[in-house]
């Protein structure tokens, strides 16, 4: 069982069929984490805001990158305030660590106070992304993972139950990894994280678990270090 774990989440993934997010995944999703944290787990959570907006889209349609990305770690903020309601309705206590500075919402982002929070039993979710453009929160999550020294980034996909060789929805004969290096990532070009989040994992000795979130109990099998998904190490195992 992992000691500390960042789980990294995908704003999409919070929103199933609904437009912004679904109030059953949200329930489901806080039920699992309260069930790892009370094996005492110590659990940081990075959100990212794509249901809402993401930044290289409104790119795209004219608007300043910049603004943009400013636009989409705001974003995450609001999604990170939504896990954060529905962790405390069912009794676990959370923080809100933001890296853009909101005093009224939420705290920021301090690395030993973050450290902190966990060490107390808390829940921490990081919002704002890296605070900074032209940064995904992959990378967030690389970063935050490394400044917390977390075990594991357990990276919770909607509807992949890991990393495969082409994108099983589309292609019929897409085999899954059961393991993966980093090198094998990039030199593969396999669509898994940004190359600024996996040379950070890889630089840092991080260990990356990528596996369906949808499937009822798979967040707390991560959690627990059961054999799941796909794992990604520095090293070929």
């Amino acid at each position: 069982m992992y000691k500390r774990v960042l789980l990294k989440l995908s704003g999409e993934a919070l929103a199933g069929s609904e437009r912004n997010f679904d109030s059953n995944i949200l329930s489901q999703l806080a039920e699992e984490i309260r069930e790892a944290h009370d094996k005492g787990i110590e659990i940081a959570i990075v959100v990212g805001g794509g249901n809402f907006i993401r930044g290289k889209v409104v790119a795209e349609n004219g608007f300043d990158r910049v603004q943009g990305d400013n636009m989409g770690m705001l974003a995450t903020v609001i999604n990170a305030l939504a896990i954060q309601s529905r962790l405390e309705d069912i009794g676990v206590d959370t923080r809100v660590m933001t890296s853009i500075e909101m005093q009224k919402v939420a705290e920021p982002f301090i690395q030993r106070r973050a450290i902190r929070h966990l060490e107390k039993g808390r829940v921490v979710i990081f919002g704002g992304g890296t605070g900074s453009p032209f940064f995904s929160t992959d990378t967030t999550a690389a970063l935050r993972a490394s400044e917390i020294k977390a075990d594991v980034i357990l990276m919770a996909k909607n509807g992949v139950d890991g990393v495969y060789s082409a994108d099983p929805k589309k292609d019929e004969s897409a085999t899954r990894f059961d393991h993966l290096s980093y090198m094998d990532l990039l030199n593969k070009n396999l669509q898994v994280m940004d190359s600024t989040a996996t040379s950070m994992c890889k630089d840092n000795h991080i260990e990356l678990v990528v596996f369906n979130m949808n499937e009822k109990g798979n967040i707390v099998k991560a959690m627990s270090g059961e054999k799941i998904g796909t794992s990604i190490t520095k090293e070929d195992k």
